[in-house]
This record gives structure tokens, sequence and C-alpha cells, in this order.
């Protein structure tokens, strides 16, 4: 094709052109830019480096992209921080549990003792309308025996009854005492246990690694390896029923205190108690005279009764028919205040003997457990010397798993002795 300049003249006329429209292009992008930056914020100045003349041409681009990549990047770092507290935070909100506040909580929350509490408030309300109206009536209009009864004895059933009820809930609460520390021992055992079954699992691993090692190097035979996997198979199988009784434990603690079922607590177990109490056998029983309702509800009875007989002897006669089943009553009541005070000390006296009983359990259970961990110890030695075999291992590791649980479990039953005696003592 003809055209009507020479070809260096169409290369001028083309070069001009695109120089032209690059500054042209250029101009109306400084005109935007400049507009939209007296429209904006100034926390949108770093926009602009994306706004850059059409003229830089590829340049620009690859750099603009660049840009946006490392604010993506910036930005997902920025979340990604953030975030990593959330995550990584220790969990929190769980309450600790002291043998103290474990006490404190079941005495506020437990069902039972808030029903024997509503209870005795309404017997003494009961009792308050059955006996007022006889309450009321002046003791110079009494003239018969039956009169004297409605006002002097059943105020007095009345003012009896009103103080069995505090003692009632008294009594209530020493059991729910007894029932929350039973609750949080049987659930501080049940972690410890579950630690022993952490640590028999630990030493099968270890005895695993070590049959298998040896099997490698030819030391020892297949059996060993098998009999090691056997062996962590059984630890495994403890471990997991440690778990589930810890669960079931910390239910059932719940389940008494009145709180939420699924409630976590951080059990606190420094109240494990292996000391021996200082008390004799005599000095307990005599507390336990002096504190326990039942004697005060024998000596309310007893009371009772012989207001009845002097009403009567002062009304009526002693010699008549209701004089004599007075006196008998009378009788009666003292035999049952001899009847509880005898009954109290053979519990008293029982419980202090299981105490004691207990509290040297724990010292055998700590020599047996010494002597298997040593036991354990050696048969290691031997078998790496090869002088055992895998099974005597397993053997001995088994039997230190054991002496350990009995241990565990006399420390445990002396601190239930501990709260059973406290209990019989009227504490």
């Amino acid at each position: 094709m003809n055209f009507p300049y020479s070809s260096k003249k169409w290369m001028t006329i083309s070069l001009a052109a695109v120089l032209t429209t690059a500054i042209g292009a250029g101009t109306l992008t400084a005109y935007a830019n400049t507009t939209t930056t007296e429209q904006t914020t100034a926390t949108e100045q770093a926009k602009e480096t994306t706004m850059a003349p059409a003229a830089e041409g590829t340049d620009v681009k690859t750099d603009a992209a660049s840009e946006a990549k490392a604010t993506d990047a910036a930005a997902t770092t920025t979340n990604d921080t953030t975030s990593k507290p959330a995550t990584s935070a220790p969990v929190t909100g769980v309450e600790e549990l002291t043998l103290e506040k474990a006490i404190a909580q079941a005495i506020e929350t437990n069902a039972t003792l808030q029903t024997v509490r509503l209870d005795a408030k309404n017997a003494d309300i009961n009792q308050m309308l059955s006996y007022k109206s006889s309450a009321d009536m002046p003791s110079d209009m009494i003239e018969s025996l039956a009169a004297a009864k409605g006002k002097y004895v059943n105020n007095a059933q009345a003012e009896m009854t009103k103080k069995l009820n505090a003692l009632q809930v008294t009594a209530t609460e020493s059991k729910i005492k007894l029932g929350a520390q039973q609750a949080y021992y049987n659930l501080i055992f049940a972690q410890d246990d579950l630690e022993l079954k952490k640590q028999s699992l630990s030493r099968a691993q270890t005895q695993l690694k070590v049959a298998n090692a040896a099997f490698k190097v030819g030391t020892k035979a297949k059996t060993d390896v098998l009999q090691a996997e056997m062996g962590l198979a059984g630890a495994q199988a403890n471990l997991t029923s440690a778990k589930n009784a810890v669960e079931v434990a910390r239910m059932d603690l719940n389940d008494f205190l009145g709180v939420d079922l699924t409630k976590e607590w951080k059990v606190v177990s420094s109240n494990k108690q292996v000391a021996p109490v200082k008390m004799t056998m005599e000095e307990a029983e005599k507390e336990a005279i002096s504190k326990r309702i039942e004697v005060t509800k024998a000596n309310e009875e007893l009371k009772l009764a012989q207001l009845n007989v002097k009403l009567i002897e002062e009304y009526s006669a002693l010699s008549t028919l209701p004089g004599r089943v007075a006196r008998n009553n009378e009788e009666k009541s003292k035999l049952a205040i001899d009847e509880q005070k005898r009954a109290i000390s053979k519990e008293v006296s029982q419980a202090y003997l299981n105490l004691n009983a207990a509290r040297e359990a724990i010292d055998y259970q700590k020599v047996a457990k010494d002597s298997a961990a040593e036991s354990y110890r050696l048969t290691n030695l031997r078998f790496e010397n090869g002088l055992a075999t895998t099974l005597e291992v397993i053997q001995a590791e088994e039997e230190l798993s054991s002496r350990e649980n009995q241990y565990q479990k006399a420390i445990l039953q002396y601190n239930l002795a501990v709260v059973n005696f406290e209990t019989a003592l009227g504490n």
C-alpha cells in the first residue's frame, strides 16, 4: 500500500502520537488522582500508589500487584496473630474446690438438707397453730388434769418439738458434711488413681520400646515383644477405666453438692489426712454422749414424762391408772437414755478402732509399695542384662501398680475413717 508520507516521516508521526497519548493519559490520570485525593481521608492515601500513570505500563501493574499481595499477606498475618491468643489461651473459669468449700457448698445447696430445713419450719408452724389457744389460758383458770395437760404438757411438747427439729437439722447437716467429704475424697483418689494408671502406661510403653530394640539386635525373642504388647494393651485398658471413674466421681460430687452435673472443678488435694487422731477412746465417748442428738432427744422425752407425772400428782393421783402409766413412762424414758448412751459408746469405740487400723494400714502399704518399686527396678536391670524375661518385667510392673493402688486406697480409707469418727462424735 502507498502512503502519502515516507517511512521515516510515518515513524516520526507514530512516535509523536504515542507520546501525545501517553502525556494525555498521564494528565487525565493525574487530574483524577488530584480530585480523588481531595475527596478522601488521610487513611486512604496508600491507594494512590495503585493509581500511577498509565504510561508506566507493565512495570506499574506488576508493582501494584506485588503491593496488593503484600497488603493481603499483612492482613492475613494480622488476623492470624489476633486470633491465635483466643485459640491458645488457657481455659479459665474452673473453680478451685477445697474440702472446706465442698462442705460449705453442700450445706448451702444440698437438696436433702434444704428439704429437712423446710420440714422443720413447717413442723414449728403447725405446733404453734395447734397449741396457741391452750397456751393463752391463764393458770388460775386451770381446774382439771385435762386442762393442765392442755396448757403445760402440750406447751412442753411444742417446745421440745421445736428444739428437736432444730437438732434434727443440725444432725442432717452433719450427715451432709459426711457425704460431701466422702464424695470429695472419692474424686481426689479417682484422680490419683488416674495418675497412677498413666505412670503404669508409661512404664509399659518403655518396656515395649526396650523389647523391640532387643529383638532387632537379636538379643530377645519375638515372644518378649508380644508380651510387652500385651502389657501395653492392659495398661491402656486400665487407663480408660480410670478416666471413666474420674468422670463418675465428679458427677457424684456435683450431684451431692446440688450443682450442675457437668461442672468442672480444680480439686485441691492437700487436705488428705494421714496423721493419727490425738484422743483416747474414753475421751471420745464422753464427747459423743454430750453432743449427740439422740441423747438430747431422750433427755427431752424424760423431762416431758416427768412433767406428766407431776401434773397427775397435782391435779389427780398417782395411784390412778393414768398415774401408774405415767410413772412407767418415766422409767422407760430413763432406760431409753441409758440405751442411747450405750449405743453411742459402742459406735464411737468401733469408729475409733477402725480409725487406728486404717492409720496403721497406711504404714504397711507404704512399705509394700516401696518394696514393689525396688523389685521392679531390679527386674528391669536384669532384663537389660539378659537375665530376665519380658514376662517377669510385666509381672513386676503389675505388682508395683497394684501396691500403688492399695497405698492410695489405704489413705482414702483412713480419710473416710476420720470422717466417720468425727460424725460419731457428733461434730
